[in-house]
């Protein structure tokens, strides 16, 4: 909904993506914003330290959440279908991206964009079920995913994955010289036009580039014949195909889009933590991105920011704050407790129970409730929220 007397008079108009002033002041301002607000730190070379360089790399690991949460919001928030093996897919573009700029010596602007392809392809493997099922058994199949592919990238055998293609040459030599470094594997610093970027400022700007890019590409597809599709495909499959919409096409794409934002998140978490583990990519990371875009609004453009804002303050702030604040009651209260095991559980304890009580009083995630103050901020004072 818009101001009064805001409407589109030519197709200029109609495709364009900030629709008024107010909301291109906005977009420029946090574009200046989160540009300018690094050069503020020690490492941004204005001689002020100012913005902490943890809070930078706070943006940075939330960045990486963003792109694939964004992604997950394509397959379920505009297409319908539910995925519980993101975190497995990130885990297929952070290998493949390390191995081309390890092995290969290839950038990471070349590195980036095969890994989120071969993320893309495998997500449209395990999205074939799609075409049977739909809903709880979807999301079980996918899980298959998030247990497959990281027992195989753990579990590799060099040896025993070369033996049958002795009969050819170049196969048996690419499976027997794979290394996926067993549960850890360490990776390279990106690496752009001969130049390592190694600090955190300069994470934050890769990070922040492909946050930009990728917002802007899921935002002018999802406002084409394809999203569109997914749209009608997600508010009523039978009457989709009805209209001649290809719906199995369409369920592929959405899966390979997704994965392939999920490769893109991959590539950039390997290059900025430096290392690859199997505790990253675990099914808690994939619940994680899923509730992310649950909280922050299914459906709606913002809501991967909100969800992924909210989720990072609530697990770094609130829950750490009422840890310190019940760690020494519960103790008391519940005796039976072993006082060396409440440190470690009180921490996921109190996040569920937030997360709980957030689903149960605001369900449609907060995106929803930004909308509806925003109309009601735009109809005043004739309604109330």
């Amino acid at each position: 909904m818009r101001p009064s007397g805001i409407y589109d008079v030519n197709y200029i108009q109609d495709q364009a993506l900030v629709r008024t002033r107010v909301d291109l002041f906005w977009v420029v301002f946090f574009l200046v914003l989160l540009i300018a607000m690094p050069l503020l730190s020690s490492q941004g070379g204005l001689g002020a330290s100012i913005v902490p360089l943890r809070l930078l790399s706070i943006l940075t690991t939330g960045g990486i959440y963003l792109i694939s949460v964004t992604g997950l919001n394509i397959l379920l928030g505009y297409n319908g279908q539910i995925s519980l093996g993101q975190a497995a897919f990130m885990m297929v573009g952070a290998y493949t991206s390390a191995l081309l700029v390890r092995d290969s010596g290839l950038s990471i602007v070349f590195a980036l964009p095969i890994a989120a392809i071969v993320s893309g392809v495998l997500g449209i493997l395990f999205g074939l079920s799609a075409l049977r099922v739909k809903g709880f058994y979807l999301a079980m199949a996918t899980l298959g995913a998030q247990f497959m592919i990281p027992w195989a990238f753990t579990s590799y055998d060099a040896e025993k994955i070369s033996r049958p293609f002795k009969s050819i040459g170049f196969l048996h030599d690419f499976f027997r010289n794979l290394d996926f470094g067993g549960s850890e594997m360490i990776v390279p610093n990106a690496r752009i036009l001969g130049e390592e970027f190694t600090t955190t400022l300069d994470k934050y700007y890769i990070v922040l580039f492909f946050v930009i890019f990728t917002w802007i590409a899921a935002r002018n597809l999802l406002r084409s014949r394809v999203g569109r599709a997914w749209i009608s495909i997600r508010d009523n499959d039978l009457a989709a195909e009805q209209l001649g919409i290809n719906v199995f096409q369409y369920k592929m794409m959405a899966f390979f889009v997704c994965a392939v934002y999920a490769g893109i998140a991959g590539s950039l978490k390997a290059h900025i933590d430096g290392n690859i583990t199997k505790d990253a990519y675990n099914i808690e990371v994939s619940i994680r991105l899923l509730a992310m875009l649950v909280i922050g609004g299914a459906g709606f453009a913002l809501g991967p920011t909100f969800g992924v804002g909210f989720f990072l303050f609530m697990d770094r702030y609130i829950v750490h704050w009422l840890r310190d604040l019940f760690e020494r009651r519960i103790v008391e209260v519940l005796t039976f407790i072993n006082p060396a095991n409440v440190p470690g559980a009180l921490p996921p304890l109190l996040l569920g129970m937030l997360l709980a009580l957030f689903l149960i009083y605001q369900p449609r995630g907060i995106a929803y409730r930004w909308a509806i103050l925003q109309a009601a901020w735009r109809l005043r004072p004739f309604t109330k929220v």
